[in-house]
């Protein structure tokens, strides 16, 4: 707090001496950097405010499980649901989906008081089939996990570290236990391998008994034609259109528990102690149709949210992308927890956990694990009204979702639902808000599920059945932005909902990342180009009412304005090309005290920026990784989403955003290979000018000092602007290493054509300033129309 108040009384102080002293060698350019500087300190000053009151929330378990847990082993807790995303096998591989879906079923929650779901956005068989398969495997995983408390309980994780702690009750059973289960698991994974040769295969033979002239259906194991995308795209079973699915893969499991059987010779493992009972399982593609825009995952997720309601309806929702997974398992316990708090558990609608990831490289070379905002920023709006949502890894309250109100801003007497056509057609669907308001139990039987809901189930999986609700607008997920999880949870705080931030030991989730650089900066320019979206459009914060809190409107307008900085950044990383073409030239004079002022309020603000990792509990390395990525996002990226937005209010078409390919298996032995391949694309171009342009600036400062006979005064001046250079130049070290590709494993290489390039631009400096000044004289020979040089001399 002490540092900030001085940082603005610096800053405050310098603008006072700029306004002043308007004197530069160029007036148009002292203009612009007056603005450019008024925009980042007024940024600043706006991220600031939003970390004035951060507040650190522990969940207290203990306490959860002695109020609701009961001495039977059965347990009051309310119902949640889970929910799981993807969309294509191959670009998200499926056995990071499996996995997922794995740790959900083995999370520490009662079995009977959770459901997951799967939506499969592609209609792949691959997907079900896999979805059975890991269903068999879920049979020996589960209970396998719950005898030995395995931790984590994605069984790839899990393998993947040779030595672990032991805190399970039978230990002298775990060594073969474990072993059996490596080979169970082995077996698993080239189970889901095989679906790519064994479905093709199947439905030859099928298609082949069939002898029906046409397209080539693809074929289920039990005999039917898979209502799904089929692998020969044919009408109505090609991407974009098929009918839509819901298949119960796993039943709801009974009340009360169920003993395994003791070990045999068919089965080595003995779980006559353990409840072998598995939560309920489901698969789900909505029906698509190329008449509609099925509005990717928000579309898919408020499928869900109907499909479930109709299912099991659980008060409490949790979300995850298709290659995330439970990491901690009593996670699902944690976000409870916040939930049912009486302090101000009703007014929250989400609890948002942060993303970790695994194998990203040791250095985080593109700070994949942003720390900063997750620990940093998030904390920071902990204490206003709640951090934002940022895509998966977050429960929610199912009727804030609805648009419900909620209890602070909603009168005793009003009604859940207003509306029949703000929601849709289906009654049933409809008649499962105040359940889920009231937190009531339920679930559809199963006998009711075969006979009735079937058919209410399809039709709240339909295209048209959103034609004319509010669905995507006031209901649901949003629609039609980029950032449909940012705007989300937007519109609850917005609705006066409150979040919580909920960070816990060991980390509730973690997922995969991209730690190839093109696909990286694809990542950020979807981000980016979706929070200007926001800003410019009915969903801007600065045009809510009044239940957003003023602080936290002021956060979420700097995180949805914050690419405008690069307009000005890309200005001062380009400005030294002038210093190459005119020597000298100063943005502000007296450039002495210009200088001072820059170094005071920079050091000022790396200052702050070391203490708010202190108190966020992150490393020097995650802080220094923020700083370098921001420069490269805002020369690679952000004037990108700039242009995006640009051409969005003058009415065109903006860029196309890239889905980010998830890592896939190497080919090679090598961990990281994807961080060494090269993908070259048009928004690298900026980010290399800006080297090129520091790098030439360094080299021709050098050649105009050992020629020009500059005075002290000019060399320090000179010696400023070099540092400058240097300071760029190391914090687009990350980016100079990744189009380097396999030679970035020796970084040396780097700094030696650093080196190679600054000598070689300064005798190029040299040579062109002696010729302009006579010292140096070319001699020609001349061979038809043309003159060459055959000497040079002094």
């Amino acid at each position: 707090m002490l540092l900030s108040l001085v940082r603005l009384v610096a800053i405050v102080l310098f603008f006072v001496w700029r306004v002043r002293h308007p004197y530069a060698d160029g007036m148009w350019l002292w203009w612009i950097s007056m603005v450019g500087d008024l925009w980042f300190g007024v940024t600043w000053l706006l991220n600031q405010v939003a970390k004035l009151n951060p507040i650190k929330r522990v969940p207290n378990l203990a306490l959860l499980k002695q109020q609701f847990d009961l001495p039977d082993g059965n347990s009051n807790l309310p119902l949640l649901d889970v929910f799981i995303n993807t969309v294509d096998p191959i670009n998200e591989p499926m056995i990071y989906t499996m996995n997922s879906i794995l740790s959900i079923l083995a999370a520490d929650y009662p079995v009977d008081k959770h459901a997951c779901y799967l939506s499969d956005d592609g209609g792949s068989i691959i997907h079900y089939d896999g979805l059975l398969e890991t269903a068999k495997f879920a049979a020996l995983w589960v209970p396998f996990c719950r005898k030995h408390s395995i931790e984590p309980r994605a069984p790839e994780s899990y393998f993947s570290v040779k030595t672990r702690p032991y805190t399970g009750n039978a230990p002298e059973e775990f060594v073969n236990d474990h072993r059996h289960m490596s080979r169970e698991y082995d077996e698993f994974k080239g189970h889901l391998d095989a679906l790519f040769t064994v479905i093709p295969q199947r439905s030859d033979k099928y298609n082949h008994a069939d002898a029906k002239e046409g397209a080539k259906a693809t074929w289920m194991a039990d005999g039917k034609q898979w209502p799904g995308t089929w692998i020969d795209p044919a009408e109505n079973h090609k991407k974009g259109q098929h009918d839509g699915i819901v298949q119960v893969m796993l039943k709801h499991p009974s009340y009360e528990p169920e003993l395994g059987l003791p070990a045999s010779a068919n089965n080595p493992l003995d779980f006559s102690a353990v409840d072998v009972r598995l939560p309920m399982l489901v698969y789900i593609s909505r029906e698509k149709h190329p008449n509609y825009d099925h509005q990717k995952k928000a579309g898919a997720m408020n499928v869900q949210l109907r499909v479930s309601a109709l299912l099991t309806n659980a008060p409490f929702i949790i979300n995850f992308d298709g290659d995330h997974y439970v990491n901690n398992s009593k996670a699902f316990r944690a976000g409870i927890c916040f939930m049912l708090d009486r302090r101000d558990g009703d007014n929250t609608a989400f609890v948002q956990f942060p993303q970790r990831f695994d194998d990203v490289d040791p250095t985080d070379r593109y700070c994949n694990h942003n720390r900063v905002f997750f620990d940093a920023t998030l904390l920071g709006l902990n204490g206003i009204q709640g951090p934002s949502y940022v895509g998966t890894g977050c429960m929610f309250r199912r009727v804030s979702l609805y648009g419900v109100d909620p209890p602070r801003w909603r009168p005793d007497d009003a009604m859940i639902v207003d509306s029949s056509n703000k929601f849709g057609s289906s009654l049933s669907f409809i008649s499962s808000m105040q359940p889920a308001a009231n937190q009531s139990r339920s679930i559809m039987s199963l006998l009711a599920l075969e006979e009735s809901v079937m058919a209410e189930l399809a039709d709240v999986m339909k295209c048209a059945y959103e034609d004319g609700t509010e669905w995507g607008k006031e209901v649901g997920w949003v629609y039609n932005i980029a950032t449909e999880d940012v705007v989300t949870g937007f519109r609850l705080h917005r609705n006066g909902w409150r979040s919580m931030y909920c960070r816990m030991e060991p980390d509730a989730f973690a997922g995969t990342a991209p730690i190839n650089l093109t696909e990286r900066l694809y990542q950020i320019l979807r981000w980016s180009g979706g929070s200007l979206e926001m800003f410019f459009s009915r969903n801007c914060p600065l045009l809510a009412g009044r239940r957003l809190h003023p602080m936290q409107r002021i956060a979420y307008a700097n995180m949805t304005a914050y690419p405008v900085s690069s307009v000005f950044l890309v200005f001062y990383l380009l400005f030294p090309v002038i210093w190459i073409f005119r020597g000298q030239f100063y943005i502000q004079k007296p450039f002495p005290t210009y200088v001072l002022y820059l170094v005071i309020v920079i050091g000022l603000t790396e200052l702050i920026g070391m203490v708010e990792i202190k108190w966020a509990g992150l490393t020097l390395l995650d802080w220094i990784r923020n700083e370098q990525f921001y420069i490269v996002g805002a020369t690679a990226v952000y004037p990108t989403a700039v242009l995006h937005i640009v051409l969005k209010l003058f009415g065109l078409k903006g860029v196309s955003f890239k889905l980010t390919a998830k890592q896939v298996a190497s080919s090679t032995s090598e961990k990281f290979a994807e961080l060494y391949a090269v993908q070259w694309a048009p928004m690298l171009i900026p980010t290399m000018v800006v080297i090129a342009v520091n790098v030439c600036a360094i080299g021709a400062s050098i050649g105009k000092a050992i020629i020009g006979g500059w005075s002290l005064l000019q060399m320090a001046d000179a010696g400023l602007g070099l540092l400058f250079n240097a300071w760029i130049l190391l914090l687009i070290y990350p980016f100079a290493l990744g189009i380097m590709g396999r030679w970035s494993k020796r970084p040396y290489v780097l700094f030696i054509m650093f080196v190679l390039a600054f000598i070689v631009i300064a005798m190029l400096d040299i040579a062109i300033q002696a010729m302009r000044s006579g010292f140096v004289r070319f001699h020609f020979r001349r061979s038809g129309g043309a003159s060459f040089p055959t000497s040079w001399g002094l």
